[in-house]
This record gives C-alpha cells, sequence and structure tokens, in this order.
C-alpha cells in the first residue's frame, strides 16, 4: 500500500495500473491533512512501476493547490493542476 497526503479534497475512484484500487481516508491532523492510503490490486515486484491514478475534486479550501485553465498552458487543451506542497517528516 502506499499513503498520501491530503487536504479538502473528495476523492472518487483510484487505479494502479489500470485496476481499480481499495483507498481510505485516515484520521485528519491539523497541519499535515488527511492520510490518503491506497492499497494496490496485486503485489508489485521490486522495481516494478506503478501507474496511479486518483480521480478526486478539490475545494477552495485545498492548500496549495493551483489551477492553470487550458489557455495558460503550452498546449492550450486541458487545465494543469498543480502543488506547493513540501514533504513533512515529523
Amino acid at each position: 500500500s502506499q499513503v498520501l497526503d491530503t487536504k479538502d479534497v473528495q476523492v472518487f475512484k483510484v487505479t494502479v495500473n489500470g485496476q481499480d484500487a481499495q483507498f481510505a481516508f485516515g484520521e485528519k491532523h491539523s497541519f499535515k491533512g488527511t492520510p490518503l492510503e491506497i492499497t494496490f490490486p496485486k503485489e508489485l515486484r521490486r522495481g516494478q512501476e506503478a501507474i496511479v491514478e486518483i480521480s478526486f475534486e478539490s475545494s477552495p479550501k485545498s492548500s496549495a493547490l493551483q489551477w492553470f485553465t487550458p489557455e495558460q498552458t503550452s498546449g492550450k487543451k486541458h487545465p494543469f493542476l498543480f502543488s506547493q506542497c513540501q514533504v513533512v517528516f515529523l
């Protein structure tokens, strides 16, 4: 499994290498957000790559998430989401 940080997002679906994956939110933390634990549908071999796709919706309270409109991107076709968050180790 893999744990990611989230804050004020709603997750609808997670896939790993094209297969549906189980996911659950952990306990919310005051400044670190809420952990999202993804359980891979099958075990990966050492060194094997995984493509994780997350269908989600952000909210205006989603700190450090910013969007470019399609017109602001180089291809001018799709919006672009980026995060200014940093890894926090405690």
